[in-house]
Parts: C-alpha cells; sequence; structure tokens
C-alpha cells in the first residue's frame, strides 16, 4: 500500500502570480468602467474579493489537493467577490429589485462574515488534524463491495426501463432545453422532478462505481465479463439522463468533474492545479455562454465584457438576492421555523399546511417578481433563520467539515475504491448548488447523491490509523488483504 505523503510543496511563484490574477488584474479590469462613488458598500466589497481571491490563490498554489474548498473559494470569488464588485461599481444590476446604499453595505458586511466564519472553522480544523475523526475517517474509508453496485447497475437500468418510456414526452424530453420543459410545466412539477433525479442520481453513481470497482483477484473473469457487458449500457443511460440539455449546468459538470477526479491520474497535486486552473477560467469566462442549450431558439453567442455579463445575467443573482432578502428581513422579521424546511424537506404540505416555502420564491414573491426560479444563497439562507449569529455558526461549521474531508481524501487518495475517493468530488463540485441555493430545493437531489454510495460500499475490516507523514519510509513488503488467502 502506498505511504501517506502528507502535503507536498506549495509553490511561491505560483501564488504570486494567481495572487496577481485574482486580487490585483482582474478587479482592476472591473473596477476600470466604475462610473459611482467609490462608497462604503464597494469599499467592503474590495475587502470581500481580496479574501476570496487569497483563499482561491492558497487551494491553486498549496501544497496538498484540496477539492472541498476549492469549489467554495470558487463559488464566493466569482457569485459574491467579482460579480457584485461589478454590480457597486457600475451601479447595474441584473433584476429590477433595487435598495439603497445601507442594504447593499450590509450584504457585502454579511458576505464577509461568512467568510471570516468559513475561514476560522478550517483553521481551527487543521490545527486538530493530527487527531483523528472518529466519524468521518471510518466512514470515508469504506470501499465499493461488488455484489451491491452490480444490484445498483440493474435497478439503474430497470428505472430507465420503467419511467423513461412513461416520462411525459418519453425519451425525446431529455434531449429537450430547459425552456420548453418549463413552458410545459415539467420543471415546476416537483413529482417530474423527483422522477429525473431518481434516474439521474442512480445512475450516474452506477457508472462511476462500476467504473472503479476493484478486480477481487487476477483471474476472477466473470465480474469482468459483467463489468464490460453492463458499462456501455450504463454510460448510453447517463448520456441520456445526464446530459447538459437538459440538466441544470452545475449538476451536468458535477458529473464531468467526479469521472475526472475519481480517477487515479488526477490524484496528483500537479494535476489537479491543472485541471483546476482550467476549471476556474472555464467558470470566469465559458459558464455565462454555457447556457446555449437552455432554450429553443438559439442566437449567436456575442462575447461581452466580464463586468456586462457579471450585471446583466440573471445566473449572477445571488448578491441582489441579499439585498432583497435583508430588506425583507426588516420588514418581516427572522424566521427560525424557516430552518425546518430543508431538515423536514419530505413531509408534503398536505400534512404540514405551515411548511416553509423554498427561501428563493419567498424573495422573488416579495420582490414581485413574476419568475421564481432564482438563487438564495447559504449566506442570506441562514441569516434568515436568526441573524449574524446563525451566519457564523453555519459557515464555521462548514469551514471545519470542509477542511476535515479534504485532509481525509489526502489521506486516503492512492486508495482506490473508496468513499473519499468518490464522494468527496461529488460533494466538492455539487457544493457550489448548495452555496447558491435555495436549500429546499436542492436538498434532495444532495441527500440522494451522499446515500446511495453508502448502500454500495462496506466497512474496511481492520481500519488502521493514518500513517505519519514523519514516519521514514522503508520497505515493508507486501501486506495480504483481509479476507483473502495469499498465493505462493
Amino acid at each position: 500500500m502506498t505511504e501517506y505523503r502528507g502535503s507536498e510543496k506549495s509553490s511561491p511563484a505560483l501564488f504570486c502570480c494567481w495572487a496577481l490574477l485574482f486580487i490585483g488584474f482582474l478587479p482592476a479590469l472591473i473596477l476600470q468602467s466604475i462610473d459611482t462613488r467609490f462608497g462604503a458598500a464597494l469599499a467592503v466589497q474590495c475587502v470581500v474579493v481580496a479574501h476570496t481571491g487569497g483563499g482561491l490563490t492558497r487551494v491553486l498554489a498549496g501544497g496538498s489537493v484540496r477539492l472541498v474548498a476549492c469549489g467554495f473559494w470558487l463559488f464566493a470569488y466569482v457569485w459574491l467577490g467579482l460579480a457584485p464588485m461589478a454590480m457597486l461599481a457600475t451601479d447595474s444590476y441584473p433584476l429590477p429589485y433595487r435598495t439603497g446604499e445601507t442594504t447593499a453595505l450590509a450584504a457585502a458586511t454579511l458576505t464577509e462574515l461568512g467568510l471570516l466564519a468559513y475561514s476560522a472553522g478550517a483553521a481551527l480544523a487543521a490545527g486538530r488534524q493530527s487527531g483523528r475523526s472518529v466519524v468521518l475517517e471510518p466512514l470515508l474509508s469504506r470501499r465499493l463491495a461488488p455484489l451491491p453496485v452490480l444490484l445498483l447497475c440493474g435497478l439503474s437500468l430497470v428505472l430507465a426501463i420503467v419511467l423513461i418510456p412513461g416520462h411525459e414526452g418519453g425519451l425525446r424530453a431529455f434531449f429537450a432545453s430547459r425552456q420548453a420543459l418549463r413552458q410545459s410545466g415539467a420543471e415546476a412539477d416537483h413529482a417530474h422532478a423527483l422522477r429525473v433525479w431518481a434516474l439521474a442520481v442512480p445512475a450516474f453513481w452506477a457508472m462511476v462505481a462500476l467504473i472503479h470497482l476493484p478486480r477481487l483477484t487476477p483471474g476472477d473473469r466473470l465480474l469482468r465479463a459483467i463489468r464490460w457487458m453492463l458499462l456501455p449500457l450504463l454510460v448510453a443511460l447517463n448520456v441520456i439522463v445526464n446530459n447538459p440539455i437538459s440538466r441544470p449546468r452545475f449538476w451536468a459538470g458535477t458529473v464531468l468533474l467526479v469521472l475526472l477526479f475519481s480517477w487515479c491520474r488526477f490524484n496528483t497535486l500537479r494535476t489537479f492545479r491543472i485541471v483546476a486552473t482550467g476549471l476556474t477560467t472555464a467558470v470566469l469566462f465559458a459558464f455565462p455562454y454555457s447556457d446555449y442549450f437552455r432554450y429553443d431558439e438559439r442566437e449567436v453567442v456575442e462575447v461581452t465584457a466580464l463586468a456586462e455579463q457579471f450585471t446583466t445575467n440573471m445566473d449572477y443573482d445571488a448578491f441582489q438576492q441579499m439585498h432583497t432578502g435583508i430588506d425583507y428581513v426588516q420588514e418581516n422579521g427572522f424566521s427560525p421555523s424557516a430552518a425546518l424546511g430543508p431538515v423536514l424537506f419530505m413531509v408534503p404540505r398536505s400534512m404540514w399546511p405551515e411548511k416553509p416555502q423554498t427561501t428563493g420564491i419567498e424573495l422573488a414573491q416579495y420582490a414581485g417578481y413574476d419568475f421564481h426560479n432564482l438563487s438564495a444563497p447559504l449566506w442570506i439562507e441562514s441569516y434568515l433563520w436568526g441573524g449574524a449569529p446563525c451566519v457564523v455558526a453555519v459557515f464555521c461549521l462548514l469551514g471545519a467539515a470542509s477542511r476535515r474531508t479534504d485532509d481525509i481524501r489526502e489521506r486516503l487518495r492512492d486508495r482506490q475504491g473508496t468513499l473519499a475517493v468518490l464522494l468527496i468530488p461529488a460533494f466538492a463540485f455539487y457544493q457550489l448548488i448548495l452555496l447558491r441555493g435555495s436549500l429546499m430545493a436542492i436538498i434532495g437531489p444532495l441527500l440522494l447523491l451522499l446515500i446511495v454510495p453508502l448502500v454500495i460500499t462496506t466497512r474496511r475490516a481492520g481500519v488502521s490509523r493514518p500513517p505519519s507523514p514523519f514516519r521514514s519510509p522503508v520497505a515493508t513488503g507486501h501486506v495480504p488483504i483481509p479476507g483473502h488467502r495469499r498465493h505462493p
């Protein structure tokens, strides 16, 4: 077994290059179009950009692979860093609802408060990294088991045979644009959404697990034959149910990135830096144009300035939705009961008439919009529950959990077929949807994404204490796998 390598060397030169780009060049590119007075809100937003840019820089130039931190800082830098800076600098916003300087200052301050709490939580967890997690580490050390994986493959194919023909529009509906689905009312139908996710998530995990299923013995021809028989069927099924035409871009991107980062060749620090750099570039400059398949009538793609994209594209509505949420609290007060909505999301409204509304929809209705498919970032969700203390608590816990999971994956990244190698990349990139919100809208798919891998894995017998990075490497020979006989 490969020894835990500990932290590899960080790159000071790379750190300086990324810092100049994220904290210097890109903000200057946006601020050059400033049309308004440099007020207090914009000043605080500059602090937010420096904080998020520094966090993303540390991830990309650091000495270890940190996927969860990468997802968090990438979202924070783009959606709550650069995009709000462009809005405040030009006094232009993608949505009609407008607020004053006081609300804008409160939104920027709330963003920075959450970032500080996240950084503090991560620092506290890093300070205790020598201690072993009695819950997370054994959980993420679970390994894929052949029989449950094959049963999931069979279940995914059976669900496809049963649900796809009965789907409204049949197979063609899975290649229809999201505009067509919205016009037909299917996208707003919760039963329809549940059926689609029940197809998409098991099919995705069945394909990933089948690819990474460890071989039992060199002569296990039956398992290899079943694998090669099922794999083409599952790839075809995923093309149908997880394609970027009818599925959200965040989810389609999660599927692709998990396939990449769960591959052993992408476990090295150098490869992580290359792929993470490409991902950052794509999110900054290509994401606004990736909704090409969302509409039936596709116009010619026109490349516009970064600041213009941030201030006109509703994909970047997070900061403005925070404005709306702050005004909503000033008028209606906090809503502690809203925190129960994501926890008890499966309870039908017929049994719970006072069930909280999805936060994005609640804020859209408060602002008077006739369209409700808007975000509600975790910052404003937690603020609505109980103000700044809730924001601090939520992000401190999130920062600690993110650091712990990244550290565990770093220790286990050479053990193929474990939950650490498969599940952490999935959460790291689906995290962008979690941070964007609303929680009520995404908690169901998130739980499905996390629970399915637990069902197809089994606890490793005799999970040992992670080896110390300070132990000198010595030749120890091959250790027999528990439960298997060694052949002479």
